[in-house]
């Protein structure tokens, strides 16, 4: 199972450093806070990158998930940010939260509802990091009003009038709902889930991210 797992992760690896090394020429972004990012045009989504970026990654996430963290903090998560940082790759996140419904409680909701609050202000981003960087266990559903207030306030210029509103109301529910739905409408059976232009790749949902991450081809160029 180990050498079938490496084989193909070097095969996707090559396909990465093909569709990563033509990025050369872009200038990139200074830091989180220049990257930009928008609602995507299906209105499930969150696009975060260059619009002329040559490599498309979708990626599906629940707050809630353990293993999206360990993607975040321990594995993809960084790499990507690289990259984005580089305008080499674009991401179209899609929220989950079904963990609520498994475990009780409406933490996921509440969180893809402040993280979508966050876009309207132009920090989706930097909180986006925050979040999963003090992710509550997962069985504790910590991801309260009050909680989520809390880690805004370590992204400048982030909490305001509005944002706190959008939060303690869950003013953007409907986002919330449209992008779970579209999360049990796509081939993904579990979170994270990474597609690289339309191919699923399966390890990074069971932790053997260090395959890919640890690939040149993962590495940003100078």
């Amino acid at each position: 199972m180990l050498v079938k797992r490496v084989i193909r992760a070097m095969a996707i690896a090559a396909a990465l450093g093909l569709s990563l090394a033509a990025c050369g020429t872009r200038t990139g972004y200074a830091g989180d806070a220049d990257i930009p990012e928008s609602l995507g045009a299906d209105g499930t989504s969150i696009v975060v990158g260059d619009v002329g970026a040559d490599t498309t990654v979708r990626l599906f996430e629940d707050p809630r998930c353990p293993s999206s963290v360990e993607l975040e903090t321990q594995g993809a998560g960084a790499e990507l940010n690289k990259l984005i940082q580089k305008g080499s790759v674009q991401v179209h996140y899609t929220f989950a939260s079904f963990l609520d419904d498994k475990l009780g409680g409406n933490g996921s909701k509440k969180a893809a509802n402040a993280l979508r609050a966050a876009l309207a202000e132009g920090k989706f981003v930097e909180y986006h990091q925050v979040l999963y960087a003090h992710q509550p266990d997962e069985a504790v559903d910590g991801f309260t009003d009050e909680f989520l207030l809390k880690m805004a306030s370590r992204v400048e210029g982030l909490r305001g009038a509005g944002f706190d509103a959008a939060v303690r109301t869950m003013q953007y529910e409907g986002f919330v709902t449209a992008s779970e739905k579209a999360y049990e409408d796509s081939s993904a059976t579990a979170t994270p889930t990474l597609e690289l232009s339309g191919v699923k790749l399966p390890e990074f949902e069971k932790g053997y991210l260090a395959y890919y991450t640890g690939s040149p081809a993962w590495a940003t160029r100078p």
